[in-house]
């Protein structure tokens, strides 16, 4: 049996990490903030306080972390991952950063014997705890089949990009489309309430034809009924486009629609509306119609 570390248990992390524990992996965790590892040691896992203890008595350690420098700072930075971790240790990364970082880390790890992983995911608090997750990977293949066991514990698509850091570009493509279906579905919900037709009605309509998208299979009715608590927060998909937006000028790629996208969440932010769901950017629409989504009890 594979002994398995996760550092990073936030919105996504924990979820899945309770499901690796569920499936009987003897799992070590390590988080910033301690009252996380204490459930998650209630439930059988063992407390780590580096990651470089962490990586030090497991076979596969995972990260989920909020951003590029945080990852590099855990698995390079003092008591790191690198420091702890022994030749064969397999380091996957569940976050979204600057596929550049990723294969940085990739380098850096390989010298030491420690082949990586950059395997983000999709599918929101919701895929994470019931292990339905998409899981776009990066790294030598080899690695995947000895994590795979893992990896379908957590969800139930599993692709193998290529070489290191090209699931971060897969997850950068996927946020390009998330970015867009949120924004879309804020403008046509402004739409159809100030136009004069009932918004519930509209998307029970074109979620039947060519407008169907997981977007309007599963936000409507959350803000028909008043809840933007984030599945997602609006600060990551802001932080996921920014990378989208870096990685696109690196390469010299025009993203125009893109951009607008990440003004459009930029100005979430500016408005302290950060930690809010993704779809919560309706709140954008909203303000600049003058009118706000009715909501309806259940």
């Amino acid at each position: 049996m594979l002994k398995v570390g996760y550092i990073g248990l936030g919105l996504m992390g924990k979820p899945i990490a309770k499901n690796i524990l569920k499936a009987g992996f003897p799992l070590v965790v390590h988080n910033r903030s301690r009252e996380k590892v204490k459930e998650l040691v209630q439930e059988g896992a063992v407390e780590a306080f580096s990651p470089a203890e962490v990586a030090s008595q497991v076979d596969i350690v995972f990260t989920n972390l909020p951003d590029s420098p945080d990852v590099e700072k855990i698995v390079l930075g003092e008591d790191g991952i690198i420091f702890g971790g022994k030749p064969g240790l397999i380091f996957v990364d569940n976050s979204t950063i600057k596929p550049a970082v990723a294969r940085m880390i990739a380098i850096s790890l390989v010298e030491k014997g420690i082949l990586a992983l950059d395997a983000p995911v999709s599918g929101g608090d919701i895929g994470a705890i019931n292990g339905t997750l998409t899981i776009m990977v990066g790294g030598p293949s080899e690695a995947l089949e000895k994590v795979r066991p893992i990896f379908e514990v957590m969800g139930k698509t599993i692709t193998h990009i290529g070489d290191a850091g090209s699931g971060q570009i897969a997850k950068a493509a996927n946020q390009i489309m998330v970015a867009a279906q949120m924004v879309a579905m804020g403008e046509l919900l402004m739409f159809a309430q100030k136009s004069g037709a009932d918004p519930v009605k509209v998307v029970e309509a074109i979620r039947g034809g060519a407008a169907q998208c997981w977007t309007l299979d599963v936000k409507p009715p959350r803000l028909f009924n008043g809840n933007r608590l984030p599945g997602f927060k609006a600060s990551m998909q802001s932080k996921d486009l920014n990378i989208v937006m870096e990685t696109a000028k690196e390469y010299g790629i025009p993203l125009p629609s893109c951009a607008i996208d990440q003004q459009l969440y930029q100005s979430m932010l500016q408005n302290n509306l950060g930690n809010l769901d993704n779809s919560a950017i309706i709140s954008v629409f909203e303000n600049l119609a003058n009118e706000k989504l009715k909501t309806y009890s259940d």
